[in-house]
């Protein structure tokens, strides 16, 4: 399965989002600079958040973006299905009637269940999930970039 940069991004800025749920707007360069999101493109991207009911948006100079849901109601399938519209990894398990082995095809089956599994991981995974899995990881980060303090005895 290929996640499209537009799915990729917009989960990004959502789980930025989600990690400052309650705290106040957030601002498009803050997010952009936080997510190595090119800006422009982070714009367009939130505006189209804003017009599906992921976000609010607010202009001005204490304006920004904020989650419309509580992280924990918002889950990947409905990002990717906002964002990308199909995820299924064949077009014949969504328009069977494009293809001409839609009865005999040992494959579908398979690939079915490969998009079915899909989305019950992509359903079950919430932002508060990815906002607390996030936040978990920076903090291991920073404690691997900190130097470590080994105080040495002095002598005089």
């Amino acid at each position: 399965m290929r996640i499209p940069m537009k799915v990729d991004y917009g989960v990004r800025a959502l789980v930025e989002l989600a990690m400052h749920y309650g705290s106040g707007p957030v601002q498009t360069a803050a997010i952009a600079y936080r997510q190595g999101i090119p800006e422009p493109y982070l714009e367009r991207l939130m505006s189209a958040l804003n017009k599906s009911g992921f976000v609010h948006s607010r202009r001005g100079p204490q304006g920004g973006h904020l989650l419309a849901r509580a992280p924990s109601e918002i889950n990947l399938y409905d990002i990717m299905q906002e964002l990308d519209g199909n995820a299924s990894p064949l077009d014949c398990l969504t328009l069977p009637t494009d293809c001409m082995f839609v009865d005999s095809c040992a494959q579908k089956e398979i690939w079915q269940t490969v998009e079915d599994s899909i989305q019950q991981v992509l359903e079950s995974t919430t932002l508060s999930h990815l906002a607390q899995r996030q936040a978990t990881l920076i903090h291991q980060a920073d404690r691997r970039a900190a130097p470590e303090t080994t105080e040495q005895p002095v002598t005089v």
